[in-house]
C-alpha cells in the first residue's frame, strides 16, 4: 500500500498546467480515484500553505422536471 508519491507540477508549451502523479502512486489499491482513465476534480488550497488539495468533483443534479 502506497500512502505517498513524488509527483510534479508543470506548465506546458500552451500554456496549461498538469499535475504528474508516479503510475505506482496512482495506481495502488488505495488510492482513492478509481475507473476512469480522466476524472474531473476540485483543486484548492489556503493562503500561505504549500499545500493542494484535490478532490474528486461532481456535477451537481439537476432537478427533477415535472
Amino acid at each position: 500500500m502506497v500512502s505517498e508519491g513524488r509527483g510534479r507540477l508543470f506548465r506546458r508549451t500552451d500554456g496549461k498546467y498538469l499535475i504528474y502523479l508516479p503510475v505506482y502512486f496512482a495506481e495502488d489499491s488505495m488510492f482513492p480515484f478509481k475507473g476512469a482513465d480522466s476524472i474531473r476534480v476540485k483543486v484548492h488550497f489556503k493562503i500561505g500553505e504549500d499545500k493542494l488539495i484535490i478532490e474528486k468533483w461532481k456535477e451537481p443534479e439537476e432537478p427533477e422536471k415535472q
